[in-house]
């Protein structure tokens, strides 16, 4: 499948919502697109056999990033770290709070998830103000692991989220 036919079937598979989880957010709903087995598999195997060479790990990002994140490792032979909300794992983390673009949140990561030298390969659904991606390479630097990339299904372009991203060019799938 070509970048474009690839681009075409996501965006295809995208619903906007619009006022979700608030007035004045356009929200993008992946849920068409996960129960299109076609596009899921071949979102997968995208991330998972371009972006994803080379890594160690794949961390995925609660909670739609979990979706794309554990089948990419799978996928790739690598292993699946989650980052999650504060307080939902349950041995020693480390953490980073971040602003939203409706207000702000903490992700954790288990302390002994990466381990030095680690090449990791960050998975989110949406790149959208960069403050989440920007959090998890935080925590991916403070555990001593190399962050490998950031890979998303859809960069939204016009929220700038790319430059927060001190040192790493995110790509994605798809941008709007």
């Amino acid at each position: 499948m070509t970048v474009s036919e690839l681009s075409e079937l996501i965006l295809g598979r995208i619903r906007d919502i619009p006022d979700y989880p608030q007035p004045g957010i356009l929200f993008k709903d992946i849920t068409p697109l996960l129960a299109d087995a076609e596009a899921f598999k071949a979102v997968v195997d995208e991330l998972a056999l371009v972006h994803a060479a080379g890594a160690d790990k794949i961390v995925g990002i609660e909670a739609r990033g979990f979706i794309l994140a554990a089948p990419v490792a799978y996928r790739a032979g690598a292993g699946f770290v989650p980052m999650r909300k504060k307080g939902k794992l349950p041995a020693e983390t480390l953490e980073e709070t971040y602003d939203l673009e409706y207000g702000s949140a903490t992700i954790e990561m288990h302390r002994d998830a990466l381990s030095p030298g680690d090449r990791v390969l960050i998975v989110d659904d949406v790149l959208a103000t960069g403050g989440t991606a920007r959090a998890a390479v935080e925590l991916v630097r403070r555990a001593g692991a190399e962050v490998a990339g950031i890979s998303v299904l859809m960069e939204l372009s016009f929220l700038s989220g790319r430059d927060r991203l001190d040192g790493v060019e995110p790509r994605a799938l798809v941008t709007v």
